[in-house]
């Protein structure tokens, strides 16, 4: 017969136990990842799974909390916070060129032709020397990249051709390599903020504007646009990075099991993202617009002096290899 003494004795026992199982469990450190999408977003759901592997590969010692839509802050700020030791990892591009060069390959004007030949830079020798470049001036590590959706053409007439732009009035954000590009194309770029590009349409101030399925479907552009046409022109990447300091905190052991949760989020937002591509797709085509295929070859021929014209002189020799590769 168990006297009380005897209990409460064992009670203790089981509870410390659990708490001493618990805390085996729990995680010994914490990884907070902000980016800018949304929670519908390839890239959030890539995050997640990041953080679900690592969590499994770990033990549950280090746990990662994704933060979405900017609540952690916008992209230049997570870089910074990175560098200084306050946030540990989030998505960036092309942005990072403000510290290395080379970041400016992720989103070049007909650079790369399709999605296989993308892959190809990115994961060979200069996918690494870009990688090495943003660890040495930004102090923050590439460890996977996710696909972003081909930037495409939207109008009111096909655009199978550069001539078939013929002085087409074309929004293009603020960037002078894409206004200059488009120029020698034949079109009439005009700057303009996204928000205001659906009832400038919808006006006739201009006639077309560019941008991947993603952001077309979303803003509701086939009630002002009867044609995707399939340019393409823009195909770019966008990194899963690390904060260098977090980086250097982590043990050989734990290093691997990041990388290898990096290998598995970006191949699980591959299968997203080509899912997306086709779901967009068909959505619009039953929302009526109609795919146009474009002669793409006719654009990057066009399109290359001004390209070439327009980019660093850090990477205009890549650039210009990656140009003569098509000939």
């Amino acid at each position: 017969m168990l006297t009380f003494k005897k209990t409460k004795t064992m009670l203790m026992a089981g509870a410390t136990a659990l708490f001493m199982m618990h805390s085996a469990n729990a995680a010994e450190m914490t990884l907070k990842l902000g980016h800018l999408a949304n929670e519908q977003n390839s890239w959030h759901k890539a995050a997640v799974k990041f953080g679900e592997e690592l969590s499994k590969l770990t033990d549950g010692r280090i746990d990662v909390q994704v933060f979405p839509n900017e609540t952690l802050g916008k992209e230049i700020d997570l870089i910074n916070g990175m560098q200084l030791g306050s946030v540990d990892m989030t998505i960036t591009g092309e942005s990072l060129q403000n510290w290395a060069p080379m970041a400016a390959l992720l989103a070049v004007p007909y650079a790369y032709s399709s999605l296989e030949e993308m892959d190809e830079v990115a994961s060979g020798d200069i996918g690494k020397k870009i990688e090495e470049q943003i660890i040495e001036r930004a102090r923050i590590r590439p460890i996977a990249y996710f696909a972003r959706g081909p930037r495409n053409l939207t109008s009111n007439r096909p655009i199978k051709t550069p001539a078939d732009l013929n002085g087409l009035k074309l929004r293009v954000p603020n960037v002078p390599l894409f206004v200059d590009v488009w120029k020698t194309l034949g079109a009439r770029p005009t700057p303009m903020a996204f928000s205001e590009v659906f009832t400038s349409l919808q006006a006739g101030t201009i006639d077309a504007q560019e941008n991947p399925l993603a952001l077309i479907d979303s803003a509701s552009f086939n009630e002002v646009q009867k044609y995707v046409n399939k340019t393409e022109h823009v195909r770019s990447w966008i990194y899963l990075t690390i904060s260098e300091l977090t980086w250097q905190k982590l043990s050989d052991d734990d290093k691997k099991a990041v990388m290898e949760a990096a290998s598995r989020a970006q191949e699980y937002e591959r299968g997203l993202f080509l899912d997306d591509e086709q779901r967009l797709t068909k959505e619009l085509q039953e929302k009526g617009m109609t795919f146009v295929d474009v002669d793409q070859a006719a654009f990057a021929k066009q399109a290359e002096e001004a390209v070439l014209k327009n980019v660093s002189d850090d990477i205009r020799p890549i650039v210009e290899d990656l140009f003569a590769k098509k000939k």
